[in-house]
């Protein structure tokens, strides 16, 4: 046969070879761990993303997207038999039973509540008894400065863990600094819930942020936001990689800093029809994610 022959065979073996490389890598065996989750890495759902469904609606959607954990934020209408009834901290525990039953069917585990605030010291035990029934890994709030000797308290009590979200201001916790020298002494439960996207409509440099919170980072409300536009007001959320936070950079310092939990997806833009930029997201965030690990 002709050399020329041999050349084009290997010349198609080597493409057939890198298509089958590529498959494996975008297609994993139902159950099958990424390495990112074999590291301490999961994606989950913040339910606001879904705010316009119920709760019920919203797990649905969730597993659509093959996310299997989901954060649900008090307010949330529960749906289904229970109508207008709202998910927050006087739940009772058969409903709260329920609701885990119903998203075990679709496959998912509820792993936080929030963004939670009052100034009730009942309210926030209300609030950590619920956590504890449903078998919550942390709350994500906003605690009152004077309320912190008791929330640390009930955090060790019920083995919840503390994700302090940072709101723009007026909130006590827009930078980081404020929550730092706030826990700074007490419970390696307490941290922070790091909205990345907040930080950076805050005028703060969210990789920077993130840097400073090393160690105490208990979950992140993860996005990324358009740049900001002249006499346009605010920096919507957009598909991860295409704004200005730099997702790989953030993925990369997260790694660095041996971060293990949950990166709640927190999409606030196109309501009525998110899934299909969230499944781009994901996708993005897979892609990054295999790169540096």
């Amino acid at each position: 046969m002709h050399s020329s022959f041999f050349k084009r065979l290997f010349s198609l073996t080597g493409i057939v070879i890198a298509g089958m490389s590529l498959i494996a890598l975008s297609v994993l065996p139902a159950g099958a761990k990424t390495k990112a989750e074999k590291y301490g890495w999961h994606l989950a759902v913040q339910s606001y993303t879904f705010h316009k469904f119920s709760l019920m609606d919203a797990l649905d959607k969730t597993r659509e997207l093959g996310v299997r954990y989901i954060e649900v934020y008090p307010g949330h209408k529960l749906g289904g038999k229970w109508g207008n009834k709202i998910f927050d901290q006087n739940l009772d525990s058969s409903t709260g039973k329920e609701i885990m039953k119903e998203a075990k069917k679709r496959g998912i585990k509820i792993v936080g509540a929030g963004v939670f605030t009052s100034k009730d010291k009942n309210e926030w035990e209300k609030m950590f008894r619920l956590a504890k029934s449903m078998k919550m890994k942390f709350i994500t709030c906003e605690p009152p400065l004077d309320m912190w000797d008791a929330i640390e308290q009930m955090s060790g009590r019920y083995g919840i863990k503390v994700s302090v979200h940072n709101h723009p201001q007026p909130s006590d916790y827009w930078n980081p600094q404020n929550l730092l020298d706030v826990i700074a002494g007490r419970s390696p439960l307490l941290g922070s819930c790091s909205d990345v996207g907040h930080w950076k409509r805050e005028g703060l440099d969210n990789l920077a942020c993130l840097r400073m919170l090393k160690g105490r980072i208990v979950s992140l409300h993860f996005k990324d936001i358009e740049p900001r536009q002249k006499d346009v007001k605010g920096q919507k959320d957009c598909i991860w990689g295409q704004g200005v936070l730099n997702v790989r950079q953030m993925l990369e310092i997260l790694k660095s800093q041996h971060f293990k939990g949950f990166f709640s997806i927190e999409y606030e833009n196109n309501w009525n029809n998110s899934v299909p930029d969230i499944k781009q997201c994901i996708k993005y965030y897979n892609r990054m994610c295999e790169e540096i690990f």
